[in-house]
């Protein structure tokens, strides 16, 4: 193991999965692991769900999903921007002219 690695072992849904990471990882890492196991005990209790591979996978399409809307919506804003800005531009040279 290098100096730089740190070993840490995370819970989700009640497996415990060793990792090898770097120092600044691991708390993104954690928060993460917390989330996805607060996300599954939320599909157990409001549709008591059991099978593990169901709430994982519900849980997956979840954070997929929001990570999805959230590029659309980065694009959407960019693009916006970049509309805004070329109508500045115009105003800007018609202004200078």
């Amino acid at each position: 193991m290098a100096l730089d690695k740190l070993k840490i072992k995370l819970s989700i849904a009640d497996r415990v999965y060793p990792l090898t990471i770097r120092p600044e990882q691991e708390e993104g890492l954690r928060k993460a692991a917390k989330r996805i196991n607060g996300v599954i005990k939320k599909y157990e209790q409001d549709y008591a769900v059991r099978d593990k591979q169901d709430v994982l996978a519900m849980s997956a399409l979840q954070f997929a999903a929001e990570l999805e809307q959230n590029q659309l919506s980065s694009s959407s804003e960019l693009k916006n921007a970049e509309l805004r800005l070329e109508e500045l531009d115009e105003m800007l040279k018609k202004q200078l002219n």
